[in-house]
């Protein structure tokens, strides 16, 4: 890694649409899964996702905000199963983020010792 930043940016449904951002959402959660693992060694140790909190920067008007968010929801559910991958879940739009991000997508875990 160079230390530069990867996005995604740009604003959904005017730069990038709702299937473009859907995709991008998988790869932030692919991205989440690489940060969990590597403070807390093996995701294993994830007994449970309490929580998901996604802004989308989003054109005027656009209010398909949960289904790029599902995109982050469904990766989740594929790894770990609905017993410990299902979540409580809010999407919000925001006409713009820091950096020109399209997207911030944070989650809440339970793990064990």
């Amino acid at each position: 890694m160079d230390g530069s930043l990867a996005g995604p940016f740009g604003v959904v449904g005017a730069e990038m649409t709702t299937d473009q951002a859907y995709a991008e959402a998988r790869e932030v959660a692919l991205t989440v899964l690489a940060n969990l693992k590597a403070e807390i060694g093996e995701l294993s140790r994830i007994v449970g996702w309490v929580r998901v909190f996604g802004m989308v920067t989003s054109a005027p008007g656009y209010a398909d905000q949960h289904v790029v968010v599902n995109g982050f929801s469904d990766l989740i559910i594929e790894v770990f199963g609905p017993d410990i991958g299902r979540h409580a879940r809010s999407a919000i739009g925001v006409s713009g983020l820091p950096l020109g991000f399209a997207m911030e997508i944070e989650g809440e875990v339970m793990i064990s010792a």
